[in-house]
């Protein structure tokens, strides 16, 4: 199932869409406004935003700027607005789909259905001859496979798949050891320690593409 977070100010509007989308495997979240919204951003894996535009306090245009910073989840902008300006403005502002109030029910099931698709998992990752493989569970660098502890690579593999963005240690708990866990941060740290020593053993230079940023978490960059 995916996960879906639908962002409006009006409550009627919230259970309206999630209505629609439950009967057709989706997971719903619902936050009235950009506060809760920014909130489940952080602190959760969201496969697909559907997002209003004109809200109060913080209007859609500048949450969607706002998701941007911390990640390229696909987002949906939905609004009475259907002017061609609004439209180009969502889309350079980083949406990734536009469609206008009321909308067809089986269009925005559709147009959800084909940036899924688009954006579908992925199970291969490349940088500079380090290869993820979720098929095979292996991390190879140079044809030279790492041994990696399973949740090491699964931890690799999500920071490879995710360039630039900033996870903080409590979304890499819920991410890989789940939100029930009683994980705390240093357990991260050691995790990713023992990941790096690995990763530099190989000889990939892994300390310039994984990146502590200080006070927050890590990032991977290219």
């Amino acid at each position: 199932m995916n996960k879906v977070l639908i962002v409006d100010d009006e409550k009627r509007m919230l259970d309206l869409i999630a209505l629609y989308l439950r009967p057709h495997n989706y997971v719903c979240q619902k936050a009235q406004g950009a506060n809760e919204a920014l909130s489940y951003i952080e602190d959760e894996t969201i496969d697909i935003v559907l997002l209003d535009i004109m809200m109060p306090q913080m209007d859609g245009w500048k949450l969607c700027q706002e998701i941007r910073r911390v990640s390229d989840v696909p987002i949906i902008m939905l609004t009475a607005r259907d002017q061609r300006e609004d439209i180009i403005k969502g889309l350079r502002l980083g949406a990734d789909d536009y469609i206008t109030k009321p909308f067809n029910e089986d269009e925005l099931l559709a147009r959800m259905a084909a940036i899924l698709r688009r954006r579908a998992p992925k199970v291969h990752v490349e940088v500079n001859s380090l290869l993820w493989n979720k098929e095979k569970f292996e991390l190879i660098y140079k044809n030279v496979p790492i041994k990696l502890t399973p949740k090491e690579f699964i931890m690799i593999g999500h920071f490879m798949k995710n360039p630039n963005q900033v996870f903080a240690r409590e979304q890499l708990i819920n991410l890989i050891w789940g939100f029930d866990s009683e994980t705390e941060g240093r357990t991260v740290d050691s995790h990713v320690r023992n990941m790096r020593d690995k990763i530099r053993q190989a000889g990939f230079p892994i300390d310039d593409h994984f990146k502590t940023v200080w006070g927050v978490g890590y990032k991977w960059v290219n």
